[in-house]
C-alpha cells in the first residue's frame, strides 16, 4: 500500500501546478473513455503482484507505518513479559537468534540425512511446497502401513516384557488381596489402630470465643462522628481552632448510624426503640404461620425458625401464570356467575398457593351462587375444618335431599359409629333406592341386623344381585335357597346367582343339584338372551375352585367348555385352556377339562401323555395310577404309557407290579426296543442280573438294534466281565459299525485295560466310519493329552474342527487344551476366533467370561448376556460370578433362573447344590435335592462325567448330585 500510494503522489509535468498539464488530461480521459473497456479489470490481480513494481515504483516507508523510534532500553507492550524480553533491546537480540539459528557448519552435515536442520527453513512455504509435503507423507504412511505388523508385534512383546519387569502395584499386591479372604475376623479386630500424627494444636482446636459488644460501645462512637457547633474553651484562649482529633473529623465508623434510631436533639442511641422493633418482627412471623383453624400456633416454642417452611407455598409454578390464571377465573365468575366449575378451580387455586381462607370464602360464595351444585357442596365441605364441615354438609342436605354423594361425606365427617349409623338410616329415608347407601350402612350392621337390612333393601333395589347374594350368604340354607329363587325372578340375566345356587346345594352335600343348576342356567340365560361368554364362565370356575367349590367347577368346565369353538380348534383350544388353568393355579379346573377332553378324544396319545404329566407334576401317585391304566387300555401302541406306569410302580416299591405291566407291555407292542430296554432296567436296578442278561439276549435275537447291544456291552462291563463286553462290542459293529457308541466304549475299555494302542486305534477306526461324531474326537484328544502327546492332540482338534465347522464343543475343548497347557495368550486368542465363529454359544461365552482378568469379568458376562440372553450356560456363568463377588442374594437368584430355564443341565444343579452347601441352609439344600431328582438331569459336562462312570452306574439322582457336587472346585 505504501508502494502504489508514494508512486502515484508523486509531483510532476502534468501535475496541478502546470495549467496546460491541465488541458491535456483532460483530452486524455476523453480518449480513454472512447476507447475499448480493458478485459482485465474488476479480476482478482495474480499471485505476487506488487502494483508499480514494473515501471520501477518501488515506493518507501514512513514513520507512520512503523510507529515511532524507540530506545534500546524502552519496556516493550507487554506488561507480562518474562525476564530477558522485557526491552526492546532483549527482543532485537531474540529475533538475531532466531535468524542465526541454521548451522550450516560442516560438522553438523551428514550423507545421508543432509544438514541437520532445514537449509529451507528461513524460505518462502508456496503452493508447490504444500504439494510436494503431501506426496511425500503419502509416501511415508504407506510405507508405514508395510511395517506395521512388525512394528506392533514388537511393541506388544516390548510392553509385556516390561509389565514382567515392572509389574504395577495392583499386580504385585494381588496375591495378598487373595489371603485377606483367609483372614479371621479376630485377626482383622486384632489389627491396630493408626495413631493421630498431627500436632496438639491441630488435635485440640480452639473454639472462637465472640463476645457480644455493650452498648456504651456504640453511644461511644456515636458521638465522634458528630459536628461540633461551638467553641472549645481551650480554642478561645489560645486561638485557632485546633480538632480535639489529629487527623481530622473523620468518623471512625462512615455510615454506621441507622437513621431513626436516634433520639430527637441527643446523640444517644435509643435501645429501647431497637426492642419494640424486634418485638414487632417477631409478632409478624408468628402470625404469619400460625394456624388460622383452630388458632393455635404450630411453631416449636423452641426454635419457631424450624417450621417457617409453612410459609412456602406448595405450587412450584411461576407467580405470573398465578396471577393470570386468577384474572383468568375472576372473569370467568362474573361472566357466569351460576358456573360451578368456575368457583371449583378458583378455590382450588387459591389453596394450592397457600390461600387457604381465601379459597374458604371464595367456595362459600360459590354455595350461595350455586345452591344446586352437588360438586360445589363437596369442595365447600373438604375445604372446611371440622364442625364448619358438618354446618356446610347440612345446609347442602337442606338445598339437596336427594344426593347421595352429600349423605356419604356427611356419615364420613362423623367419628362416633352410632353417629354414622343415625346420618346414613337418616339418608335410606330419603333416598331408599341407592345400593351404595344401602352398602354403607350394612357394613356399619352386626350380622343380625345386617340381615334385617338387606332383607329391606332387595326390596328397594331388586335388580341389585350383590345384594341379594349378601343376603343369601347371612340366610341358613332353606332360606337361602328361597333367597336365590326371588333373586331369579327378578334378574333372570345373572350368571352369578346360579353359581352361588349350586355352591350352595355343593356346601350342604346337595352334589348331584349342581350339575342340574348349571345345566339349568345355561339354559335360561340363553332363554333370556344371555350370549353365554366362555371365558367369563371359566373365570368363574377358577374362582369356584379358588374357594373350594370342586363339584361345581367341574360341572361349569363341562357345561361351556364346548361353547363357541370349532371342531377341528377343540384339541388345541381346550390343551391351551389347562395350560392356563393350571398358571392360575386352578388345578381342579385343568383336571376337568383333561377328563373331557379324554371323554371326546379316548383314543389320543397326546391328550393321554399331557393328562399323564400334569398327574405326575400335581397330582398323587394313585390318581397317576389309574390314568395310566385307562390310557394303556385305550392306546395300547404306546410305549410311553406302558413305561410310565411301570417306573411309577418300580418307584413305589412293587417291584411285581412293574413287571407285570411291562409283560402287558410286551403282549401290546411285542418287539419294542423300548420296553426291552425298560424291563432290562427294572431287573438290573434290582439285582436281578441274569434276569437282565436273559432279557438282553432274548432281545438280540428277537429285536436287534444298536442300542440292545450297547445296553448288552454295558451290563457285562460294570458287572466285571470285560472279555464278555469285548466279544459283544466286536459283534456288534459288525452289524452297526456306525453307532459312534460302541466305538466309543470299546476306546474307553481298552483305555480301562491300560492298552493306549489299541485304545488310540479303537478311537481311530471309529472316527474312520463316524467323522461326524463329536465325543469321539474329544476322547482321541484326551487320550493323547494324558499320554504326554500334547502336539498331536491339538493337531487332532484342529482337524476336527475342519470337519466340523462351527462345533462350539471343539473349539472349548482347544481353548481349555491350551490354557491347562499354561499357554493362556494361544488360549485367548483361540476364544476370539470360536467367538467368532459361533458368536451364539453359550458354552463358549460361559467359558470367556473366566478366562478374563477379574477386573473384566463383568464387562464380558454383559457381553455374554447380549448374546446368549436365555442360555443356561451363559446364567450359571453369571451366577458364579456373582458367588465369586461374594454377592450371596444376587448369586442364588440366578440360579434359580439357570435351572427354571433348563431343569435338564445336570451341571446347574449340582453348582447350585455346592453353593446352597457353603452358604444355605439344610431346608434350602433338601429343596434343591427334592427338585434336581424331581426334574431328572441327564445332560451337562460334570453330570455326564459323573452319571456315566462305570463306578458310579447304580447311583440314584440324589447321590449322583452330592458326587458332582464334591468335584466342583471353587477355582473362579
Amino acid at each position: 500500500m505504501a508502494a502504489s500510494t508514494s508512486a502515484g503522489s508523486g509531483a510532476g509535468p502534468s501535475g496541478s501546478g502546470n495549467p496546460a498539464g491541465a488541458s491535456g488530461l483532460t483530452a486524455a480521459i476523453t480518449g480513454t473513455m472512447n476507447k475499448k473497456k480493458k478485459p482485465f479489470l474488476g479480476m482478482a490481480a495474480p499471485l505476487g503482484y506488487v502494483p508499480g513494481l514494473g515501471r520501477g515504483a518501488t515506493g518507501f516507508t514512513t514513520r507512520s507505518d512503523i510507529g515511532p523510534a524507540r530506545d534500546a532500553n524502552d519496556p516493550v507492550d507487554d506488561r507480562h513479559a518474562p525476564p530477558g524480553k522485557r526491552t526492546v533491546g532483549d527482543q532485537m537480540k531474540k529475533n538475531q537468534a532466531d535468524d542465526d539459528d541454521e548451522d550450516l557448519n560442516d560438522t553438523n552435515y551428514d550423507e545421508f540425512n543432509g544438514y541437520a536442520g532445514s537449509l529451507f527453513s528461513s524460505g518462502p512455504y508456496e503452493k508447490d511446497d504444500e504439494e510436494a509435503d503431501a506426496i511425500y507423507a503419502a509416501l511415508d504412511k504407506r510405507m508405514d502401513e508395510r511395517r506395521k505388523e512388525r512394528r506392533e508385534q514388537r511393541e506388544k512383546e516390548e510392553i509385556e516384557k516390561y509389565r514382567m519387569e515392572r509389574p504395577k502395584i495392583q499386580q504385585q499386591f494381588s496375591d495378598l488381596k487373595r489371603k485377606l479372604a483367609e483372614v479371621t475376623e479376630e485377626e482383622w479386630l486384632s489389627i491396630p489402630e493408626v495413631g493421630d500424627a498431627r500436632n496438639k494444636r491441630q488435635r485440640n482446636p480452639r473454639h472462637e470465643k465472640l463476645t457480644p459488644v455493650p452498648d456504651s460501645f456504640f453511644a461511644k462512637h456515636l458521638q465522634t462522628g458528630e459536628n461540633h457547633t461551638s467553641v472549645d474553651p481551650r480554642q478561645a484562649q489560645f486561638g485557632g481552632l485546633n480538632s480535639p482529633f489529629p487527623g481530622g473529623l473523620n468518623s471512625p465508623y462512615p455510615g454506621g448510624m441507622t437513621p431513626g434510631l436516634m433520639t430527637p436533639g441527643t446523640g444517644d442511641l435509643d435501645m429501647r426503640k431497637i426492642g419494640q422493633a424486634r418485638n414487632t418482627l417477631m409478632d409478624m412471623r408468628l402470625s404469619q404461620v400460625s394456624d388460622s383453624v383452630s388458632g393455635q400456633t404450630v411453631v416449636d416454642p423452641k426454635g419457631y425458625l424450624t417450621d417457617l417452611n409453612s410459609m412456602i407455598p406448595t405450587h412450584g409454578g411461576d407467580i405470573n401464570d398465578i396471577k393470570k390464571a386468577r384474572l383468568l377465573l375472576k372473569s370467568v365468575r362474573e361472566t357466569n356467575p351460576h358456573h360451578p366449575p368456575a368457583w371449583i378451580a378458583s378455590a382450588r387455586l387459591e389453596e394450592v398457593t397457600g390461600k387457604l381462607q381465601v379459597a374458604r370464602n371464595l367456595i362459600m360464595k360459590g354455595t350461595e351462587m350455586c345452591p344446586k351444585s352437588e360438586d360445589v357442596w363437596l369442595e365447600a365441605a373438604r375445604l372446611q375444618p371440622g364442625d364448619t364441615a358438618k354446618a356446610v354438609v347440612a345446609q347442602a342436605v337442606r338445598h339437596l335431599p336427594q344426593s347421595v354423594r352429600i349423605y356419604i361425606r356427611a356419615a364420613e365427617l362423623e367419628t362416633d359409629l352410632r353417629a354414622k349409623k343415625r346420618v346414613l338410616r337418616k339418608a335410606l329415608e330419603h333416598v331408599p333406592n341407592s345400593v351404595r347407601l344401602w352398602k354403607a350402612a350394612v357394613e356399619l350392621e352386626e350380622p343380625e341386623d345386617a340381615r334385617i337390612m338387606l332383607s329391606r333393601a332387595v326390596e328397594c333395589c331388586p335388580t341389585n344381585v350383590e345384594l341379594w347374594l349378601a343376603l343369601a350368604r347371612l340366610e341358613t340354607y332353606e332360606n337361602a335357597r328361597k333367597v336365590l329363587n326371588k333373586a331369579r325372578e327378578n334378574i333372570p340375566t345373572d350368571r352369578h346367582i346360579w353359581i352361588t345356587a349350586a355352591k350352595l346345594e355343593e356346601a350342604n352335600g346337595n352334589t348331584q343339584m349342581v350339575e342340574k343348576i348349571i345345566d339349568r342356567a345355561i339354559t335360561s340365560l340363553r332363554a333370556n338372551g344371555v350370549e353365554i361368554n366362555r371365558e367369563q364362565w371359566i373365570q368363574d370356575a377358577e374362582e369356584c375352585d379358588k374357594a373350594g367349590s370342586v363339584v361345581t367347577c367341574q360341572a361349569v368346565i363341562r357345561a361351556v367348555i364346548g361353547i363357541g369353538i370349532e371342531e377341528e380348534d377343540r384339541k388345541h383350544t381346550w390343551m391351551e385352556d389347562a395350560d392356563s388353568c393350571v398358571s392360575h393355579s386352578a388345578l381342579e379346573c385343568a383336571r376337568a377339562i383333561y377328563a373331557h377332553s379324554l371323554q371326546v378324544f379316548p383314543s389320543k396319545k397326546s391328550v393321554w401323555l399331557r393328562a399323564a404329566y400334569f398327574e405326575k407334576n400335581h397330582g398323587t401317585r394313585e390318581s397317576l395310577e389309574a390314568l395310566l391304566q385307562r390310557a394303556v387300555a385305550h392306546c395300547p401302541k404306546a410305549e410311553v404309557l406302558w413305561l410310565m406306569g411301570a417306573k411309577s410302580k418300580w418307584l413305589a416299591g412293587d417291584v411285581p407290579a412293574a413287571r407285570s405291566i411291562l409283560a402287558l407291555a410286551f403282549q401290546a407292542n411285542p418287539n419294542s426296543e423300548e420296553i426291552w430296554l425298560a424291563a432290562v432296567k427294572l431287573e438290573s436296578e434290582n439285582n436281578e442280573y441274569e434276569r437282565a442278561r436273559r432279557l438282553l439276549a432274548k432281545a438280540r435275537s428277537s429285536a436287534p438294534t444298536a442300542r440292545v447291544f450297547m445296553k448288552s456291552v454295558k451290563l457285562e462291563w460294570v458287572l466285571g466281565n470285560i472279555e464278555a463286553a469285548q466279544d459283544l462290542c466286536e459283534e456288534a459293529l459288525r452289524h452297526y459299525e456306525e453307532f459312534p457308541k460302541l466305538w466309543m466304549m470299546k476306546g474307553q475299555i481298552e483305555e480301562q485295560m491300560e492298552q493306549t494302542e489299541k485304545a488310540r486305534d479303537a478311537y481311530n477306526q471309529g472316527l474312520k466310519k463316524c467323522p461326524h461324531s463329536t465325543p469321539l474326537w474329544l476322547l482321541l484328544s484326551h487320550l493323547e493329552e494324558k499320554v504326554g502327546q500334547l502336539t498331536r492332540a491339538r493337531a487332532i482338534l484342529e482337524k476336527s474342527r475342519l470337519k466340523n465347522p462351527k462345533t462350539p464343543e471343539l473349539w472349548l475343548e482347544s481353548v481349555r487344551l491350551e490354557f491347562r497347557a499354561g499357554l493362556k495368550n494361544i488360549a485367548n486368542t483361540l476364544m476370539a476366533k470360536a467367538l467368532q465363529e459361533c458368536p451364539n454359544s453359550g458354552i463358549l461365552w460361559a467359558e470367556a467370561v473366566f478366562l478374563e482378568a477379574r477386573p473384566q469379568r463383568k464387562t464380558k458376562s454383559v457381553d455374554a448376556l447380549k448374546k446368549c440372553e436365555h442360555d443356561p450356560h451363559v446364567l450359571l456363568a453369571v451366577a458364579k460370578l456373582f458367588w465369586s463377588e461374594r454377592k450371596i442374594t444376587k448369586a442364588r437368584e440366578w440360579f434359580h433362573r439357570t435351572v427354571k430355564i433348563d431343569s435338564d443341565l445336570g451341571d446347574a444343579w449340582a453348582t447350585f447344590y455346592k453353593f446352597e452347601l457353603q452358604h444355605g441352609t439344610e431346608e434350602q439344600q433338601e429343596e434343591i435335592r427334592k427338585r434336581c431328582e424331581n426334574a431328572e438331569p441327564r445332560h451337562g459336562e460334570l453330570w455326564c462325567a459323573g452319571s456315566k462312570d462305570i463306578k458310579n452306574w447304580q447311583q440314584k439322582i440324589g447321590e449322583i448330585l452330592v458326587l458332582v457336587a464334591a468335584q466342583i472346585k471353587n477355582t473362579f
